[in-house]
């Protein structure tokens, strides 16, 4: 049978890492430059030496992907044609990409780069690979928790290349959607600067209880990802590249793993699936390199599972198998890889000196010093070879060389020196020739005067507020002063929506459908057999948590208005000019810009969250069945940390994901000039854990402040200011 193509692509932290990794056998390799990668804290290179690691890859035969997949404010958009433009025109082969301003501007300003979608996306399915298929992506990094199943059937619909991790570290949350260490800590996720809060012990909490064992307090630490065993059912699916996880690891661990990665892989691919199996030892070998307490096969053939949680600490010292450290040095980490090579060298009395290198289908000739005829002792076949042959420390190595000598020549070892060096430059040049591209597109000086749209509030501001009780919605719909109630379809079921939404209309209010914050099989599942219900509710519009859901409704021909939540980012403008491009009526501020920021952006038709608990991780695993057993009944408990404070978690189990959130809610109250002035076309207050009476005290007190400018006092007692004043770097 004819076997598809793999790729192995490793992950590089370092130019060391980068060599060893090529070194080792991997087909690619994706590292960050000097901004804008999602791993700020590796030794991430800088022009020089990412111009150096572009050619190298190349070299050998590799392709180079660059992250690019940080979120980007708004006057860093400034910086990134400059930033870009060099590694553009060396030949970089693809940017990996989170911000969908930076996809488009990348997109217009360097054609022929490929764009590949990153997992920060959060693309999960069919809708959001298709997409991004549409707006130009060559592929689509898939979010870490889908399954074998959803990706067979993105490959069945959708013509576009498929990156999945098959090793490495597991984030807690679905990537793209955590604010957990941006909101404790200020180091952003999205920023590249992640503390990794969830690899620190928490306790599981219901009713004032602890659930959890004593000794099990890592609750939310997930095993490293190790899929030897799955990869001829990953292939099979339609996994094209199968990415390493580990920019922050050393060489070794870098050489190590994509080693095995491609001896399997070579494996499935030269026997088939009947002469295919994984000797322990191999497995043990992974587990030396690194080890959080065993591994997990991840996702790929199940939701979630306690089985996948470390449960206990990283052991801070253990012992290191030596012998396998000092083989990996040896064998990849100090052995960067020479290019093989033919050459045929000629040297002739009274002629110029000549050398013919190839490579592959390249062939260059270089000439060198004329030859003299030799008064006592001429230049021999044999000296020419020993000569020419030199290759230590350069990019080649010979697997054939041949010279010819004529009449009685003598030529200086200097000249054959010069010669072999000018022959390797001009092989070089040769190789690297077809990937250099001219500058980019330079940005007019009307596209880099952005407008901000105006939308002055006045005295008064259009107030909104979703909730994720039916009870609470009702309440609210009594408060006078809000506008709009959006319901979360979450929490709240498609039986209740039409009364709900006729209770909004009755008292003079829109009534949106809050959409999932992850869009998967669960919730395609409900609302196609809830479609009568969704289009009969007499809803005034959607407000989306996930692009895959513009794709579900489009095939659905749902003629209802959309709208974008806070966890589809807008950080610039040239994002915003993108989301507005797929339909949305309006879309929500994000959470980590702070004022200043945010009035850079622009406001104008835009809502901004001025309370709520923010959600900090939506998370396909489920704190309940990790600590107890899955209850099946979707519920609110929570999650302790060292310091003593209190996290609220609620089980989706509708679409079968937690939400994590933060441990005090969002109250920009008392900051009602502030928020005026950056002219936002609503705000919004978002009831989650609050009791009806709660919510209904909270909204009457924010009318009073946003909507009648009167001075009041916030009536819940504890809050935070969120990213308002601070924001992250």
């Amino acid at each position: 049978m004819n076997r598809p193509k793999v790729e192995i692509l490793a992950p590089a932290g370092s130019y060391e890492s980068m060599t060893a990794a090529i070194s080792a056998g991997a087909d690619a390799v994706y590292i960050g430059g000097s901004r804008f990668g999602a791993r700020a804290y590796a030794d991430n290179l800088d022009e020089e030496r990412m111009l150096e690691a572009i050619d190298h890859a190349h070299l050998h035969g590799c392709r180079l992907y660059m992250t690019v997949n940080t979120l980007m404010k708004d006057k860093e958009m400034d910086q990134l044609f400059d930033y870009m433009d060099p590694y553009y025109r060396q030949g970089l082969d693809a940017a990996i990409v989170q911000d969908p301003g930076v996809f488009a501007f990348l997109k217009k300003h360097f054609p022929g780069l490929h764009l590949h979608g990153s997992t920060q996306m959060t693309v999960t399915g069919v809708y959001g690979a298709r997409l991004l298929k549409e707006a130009g992506a060559s592929r689509v990094v898939m979010a870490r928790e889908v399954s074998l199943e959803e990706i067979r059937k993105i490959k069945e619909q959708v013509d576009i290349e498929i990156e999945a991790f098959v090793h490495g570290a597991l984030c807690y949350c679905y990537s793209g959607q955590c604010l957990l260490s941006s909101v404790i800590g200020g180091r952003s996720g999205n920023r590249g600067r992640c503390a990794q809060p969830c690899r620190l012990p928490y306790e599981a909490i219901r009713d004032g209880k602890d659930i959890g064992k004593k000794n099990e307090r890592y609750i939310m630490s997930l095993k490293d990802l190790c899929t030897l065993d799955l990869i001829p059912d990953m292939i099979e699916a339609g996994i094209y590249s199968m990415k390493i996880e580990g920019r922050m690891k050393s060489p070794r661990y870098t050489a190590g793993v994509v080693s095995m990665y491609r001896k399997y892989t070579d494996m499935y691919l030269r026997n088939g699936r009947e002469g295919y199996s994984v000797d322990p030892a191999d497995k043990q070998m992974l587990l030396e390199l690194f080890d959080r307490g065993g591994f997990t096969d991840g996702y790929y053939k199940k939701h979630n599972g306690r089985d996948m949680v470390a449960l206990h600490e990283k052991p801070q010292f253990r012992e290191v198998d030596k012998d396998l450290l000092d083989h990996l040095d040896e064998a990849y980490v100090k052995n960067p890889g020479q290019v093989e090579i033919s050459g045929k060298a000629a040297v002739k009395a009274g002629e110029a000196s000549s050398l013919t290198l190839s490579c592959g289908q390249t062939m260059v000739t270089v000439y060198g010093q004329a030859a003299e005829t030799a008064k006592n002792q001429p230049m021999t076949e044999e000296k020419v070879l020993r000569q020419i042959g030199k290759t230590g420390g350069s990019d080649f190595v010979f697997r054939e060389l041949s010279a010819r000598t004529e009449g009685d020549p003598f030529i200086p070892v200097q000249a054959l020196n010069e010669l072999r060096r000018t022959g390797f430059q001009a092989l070089r040049e040769e190789i690297l020739k077809p990937w250099k591209r001219g500058e980019g597109i330079r940005p007019s000086e009307k596209e880099e005067k952005k407008e901000k749209e105006a939308d002055p509030a006045g005295g008064r501001l259009k107030i909104t507020a979703s909730a994720e009780d039916a009870k609470t919605a009702e309440c609210l719909a009594a408060v006078e002063g809000i506008s709009r109630i959006c319901l979360d379809s979450a929490v709240i079921g498609a039986n209740e929506w039409k009364r709900l939404a006729a209770i909004c209309h009755e008292q003079d209010k829109e009534c949106w459908l809050i959409m999932p914050r992850i869009f998967r099989t669960e919730a395609e599942r409900y609302f196609l057999e809830h479609k009568q219900e969704l289009e009969e509710a007499g809803f005034d519009g959607l407000l989306l948590g996930s692009l895959e859901e513009t794709g579900f409704l489009k095939d659905q021909d749902v003629k209802l208005p959309i709208a974008f939540d806070s966890g589809i980012y807008v950080f610039n403008k040239e994002g915003e000019q993108a989301l507005k491009g797929l339909g949305a009526r309006f879309l929500t501020l994000p959470a980590e810009l702070n004022g200043r920021e945010l009035q850079e952006l622009g406001c104008g038709g835009k809502e901004m969250v001025v309370y709520g608990r923010l959600p900090l991780m939506v998370s396909a695993q489920c704190i309940q069945r990790t600590a107890d057993r899955c209850s099946r009944r979707p519920g609110i408990l929570s999650v302790r940390d060292r310091m003593g404070k209190e996290f609220p978690v609620r089980n989706v189990c509708r679409f079968c994901y937690n939400v994590i959130y933060n441990t005090s809610p969002l109250s920009l109250h008392g900051m009602e000039e502030m928020v005026r002035r950056l002219g936002p076309a609503s705000v919004r207050l978002a009831f989650t854990t609050e009791t009806k009476e709660e919510a209904q005290e909270i909204a009457r007190a924010f009318v009073r402040g946003f909507g009648e400018g009167q001075e009041t006092l916030f009536p819940g007692r504890d809050f935070t200011r969120g990213h308002f004043k601070r924001g992250v770097e």
